[in-house]
This record gives C-alpha cells, sequence and structure tokens, in this order.
C-alpha cells in the first residue's frame, strides 16, 4: 500500500482502507496497466512525500497533472529540470518576479519550495496522457478534501492559495479562523489578466506568516 514516509502516513491511514479510495486504486491499476497514466506512478503522492503536515505553511491547489510526456511529477504546476515551464507555471514566475523583484528562475522544478513548507497539492492525482480532467470524479477529490480538512484542523497559522474555479471550489472546507485564504483568476494564459497578475499573493502570504511568528517563504527558485 501507500508509503509517504512522513506524518501523513498515520493521518491518512483510515482514508486507504476507505471503500471509495479501495476502488481507486483499482481503478488506477488498470489504468497504468492499459494506457499513457501521468504522472509515473511512484511520483503520485511527492507533494505530501516532499510537504509533511507540521512543515505547511502554504497549500498551492491545483486542479490535475500536466497530461503531456514528462511534465507532472506529483506537485501541481511544477515540472522537472530540463522540461520547459508551462504557460501557467511561466505566468507564476512573472508575479512573484512583479511582487519581489526575484529573477525568472531558469527550470520549473519547484522543489524547493516544497520543502520550505509549500505543499503543491493538485486536487485530482493523476491524468491520462493528453486528456486533462480525464481522472476527475474517480475519488481524487475526496482524498484531497480530507488533506484539506487535516490541515484545516492545524493550529498553527498557514495560507492557502486558491486560483481558479476549481481551486476555490475548496474554500468551503476552509473554515479555521487562524489561516488565510487568498483566492483570485487561474495563472493560466486564458485568465490570468482576469486578476492573478498584480493579485500580491506572494507578499501578502508572506506579511501573514510573519504576523503570525512563522518564518517566511523564500520563493526564489534557482
Amino acid at each position: 500500500m501507500v508509503n509517504i514516509g512522513n506524518e501523513w502516513d498515520a493521518l491518512l491511514a483510515d482514508e486507504f482502507k476507505k471503500e471509495y479510495y479501495l476502488q481507486l486504486r483499482q481503478f488506477l491499476i488498470a489504468e497504468y496497466n492499459s494506457r499513457k497514466i501521468f504522472p509515473p506512478m511512484n511520483d503520485i503522492f511527492n507533494a505530501l512525500k516532499a510537504t509533511s503536515y507540521s512543515d505547511v505553511k502554504a497549500v498551492i491547489l491545483g486542479q490535475d497533472p500536466y497530461h503531456g510526456e514528462g511534465q507532472a511529477h506529483g506537485m501541481c504546476f511544477s515540472v522537472k529540470k530540463g522540461t520547459p515551464p508551462p504557460p501557467s507555471l511561466q505566468n507564476i514566475f512573472k508575479e512573484i518576479q512583479s511582487e519581489l523583484g526575484l529573477p525568472i528562475p531558469p527550470h520549473g522544478e519547484l522543489t524547493a519550495w516544497a520543502k520550505r513548507g509549500v505543499l503543491l497539492l493538485n486536487t485530482v492525482l493523476t491524468v491520462r496522457e493528453g486528456m486533462a480532467n480525464s481522472h476527475r470524479g474517480r475519488g481524487w477529490e475526496i482524498f484531497t478534501d480530507r488533506v484539506i480538512e487535516l490541515l484545516n484542523a492545524r493550529e498553527t497559522p498557514m495560507v492557502f492559495l486558491l486560483w481558479g474555479a476549481n481551486a476555490r471550489a475548496k474554500k468551503g472546507l476552509i473554515t479555521n479562523p487562524a489561516h488565510l485564504v487568498l483566492e483570485c483568476a487561474h495563472p493560466s494564459p486564458l485568465s490570468a489578466n482576469n486578476g492573478f497578475f498584480g493579485c500580491g499573493h506572494f507578499v501578502k502570504a508572506n506579511e501573514f506568516l510573519e504576523k503570525n511568528g512563522v518564518q517566511p517563504i523564500d520563493w526564489a527558485i534557482e
């Protein structure tokens, strides 16, 4: 079964035994055996592996993984070094440059953010090649709702960054007044000009964390 390797194992142990998850698992076995599915099976839980429960300072919610060859590796918006940053990620970098004056990174791998406390969570964790949203409604949404509920229950303040309709649909799960919810348009080229550019989320997140005695996030990627 799943081995994440940190606090998430104990927190999600019951979830992995539930009927919906067992059905999802059978579906995924069949999918990986018969089709090209992203990310690679061993990368599905990379977001949780890289950022343990107590280490989360900010959550960025994505939709589902990139569905092109060599892109998805289990963290929303991130691509491995050597893969050109997709347009949404380019826009994220532009906004960070605008807000913080940081240079545009030489690659699109966001593992450094994950290690600094940014949980890069998609709402659906797998996808068929070339078919966005193809694993929607199979159970991942129930699983990621549970992850968000567990984070919501934490006392230490954190920031939830909800970009676009899919992410904003999760807002109702975040009820703890200790946390900050920031929402705006998706960074996709189709919507970035409708409120993502100029949102100020990276500055606002760090101001909130500092105000609450939490070390702010270093958003630089080298």
